[in-house]
C-alpha cells in the first residue's frame, strides 16, 4: 500500500497515543491545580482581589443626605389692589310741571306725547292746538309746552257770567266730556252746541274733537263748585283753557 501507512504504523501509532495521554492529562491537571492554587491565595490575601467581584454581593454605599433646614418663608408682599369706584347713575328728577321741548327733524305730536309719556290732550291744550284741521302745528326747532308724566288736563273753570253774551270757544273734547257737561260749564245748551258743529247725535263725540261753544246763553243757575287750575304753572305758560272766538 504506497503512499499509505499500514495498518501496523496506525496501531502503533494509536498506542503511542495512549501511553501518552495519561502524562498529557497528568500535566494538564497540575497546571489547572497551580492556577486554582494561586487565585485562591490572591483572592484570600491579596489587596487588589482582582476576583473579589465574582464571589462578593454588593454592599450598597450610604449616600449621606442632607436633612433640610426648615425656613421661614419670607413673606411675598402682595399689591394693594386699586379700588375701582363705579359710578352711580344718578336718578333724574321726573318733572312735576310742564316743561319746554325744541320740537327734532321728523317729530309729531303723538311721538313726541308718547316719548315723554305726557297726555296728548293736554300737550295740544297748553300749546293752544285748537285748530282741527291743523291739530299738531309743528316744525322742528319750535318750542313747545309738554306736560309732566302722568299730568292730566284740569277740569275747566266755568265761565265768568261777565263774558259777553254768545262769545264763541273752540273747545277740545277730553275724555268723561258729555255734550251736557260741556254746556253746564259754558252756560250754554246741548241743542245750540249741536246746532253750532253740525252733530245729529249728541252721543257720537270722540276724545280729541274740537267744537264750537257759545257761552252765557242761558242763566246760570248758582251752585257752588270746586275749580281746577294748573297745578305748579310755569311762568310764561298759556294756561289751558278754551279758547274765546270773537
Amino acid at each position: 500500500m504506497s503512499g499509505k501507512d499500514s495498518p501496523q504504523n496506525v496501531i502503533k501509532k494509536f498506542e503511542n497515543r495512549q501511553k501518552m495521554m495519561p502524562y498529557f492529562l497528568g500535566g494538564l491537571a497540575g497546571v489547572l491545580v497551580i492556577l486554582g492554587i494561586f487565585i485562591i491565595v490572591t483572592v484570600i490575601g491579596g489587596q487588589k482581589k482582582p476576583l473579589s467581584g465574582l464571589f462578593s454581593t454588593k454592599t450598597p454605599t450610604a449616600t449621606e443626605t442632607s436633612t433640610p433646614t426648615a425656613t421661614q418663608p419670607s413673606p411675598t408682599p402682595s399689591l394693594t389692589p386699586t379700588e375701582t369706584l363705579t359710578p352711580t347713575p344718578e336718578a333724574s328728577a321726573t318733572p312735576s310741571a310742564p316743561y319746554q321741548y325744541v320740537v327734532q327733524e321728523g317729530d309729531d305730536c303723538w311721538t313726541i306725547a308718547y316719548t315723554h309719556n305726557a297726555d296728548l290732550l293736554y300737550m295740544q291744550q297748553i300749546n293752544l292746538f285748537t285748530d282741527p284741521k291743523n291739530p299738531c302745528p309743528i316744525n322742528a326747532g319750535d318750542p313747545i309746552w309738554i306736560p309732566a308724566p302722568g299730568q292730566k288736563m284740569p277740569t275747566p273753570t266755568r265761565v265768568p257770567s261777565d263774558v259777553a253774551r254768545a262769545t264763541k270757544y273752540s273747545y277740545i273734547i277730553q275724555s268723561g266730556d258729555t255734550l251736557a257737561t260741556i254746556a253746564e260749564y259754558f252756560n250754554s245748551t246741548v241743542e245750540d252746541i249741536l246746532l253750532h258743529n253740525n252733530i245729529t247725535d249728541q252721543n257720537a263725540i270722540n276724545v280729541g274733537d274740537v267744537i264750537t261753544v257759545r257761552a252765557n246763553i242761558v242763566t246760570p243757575t248758582p251752585t257752588v263748585r270746586a275749580t281746577s287750575t294748573l297745578a305748579n304753572q310755569t311762568p310764561g305758560l298759556p294756561t289751558p283753557s278754551v279758547t274765546a272766538t270773537p
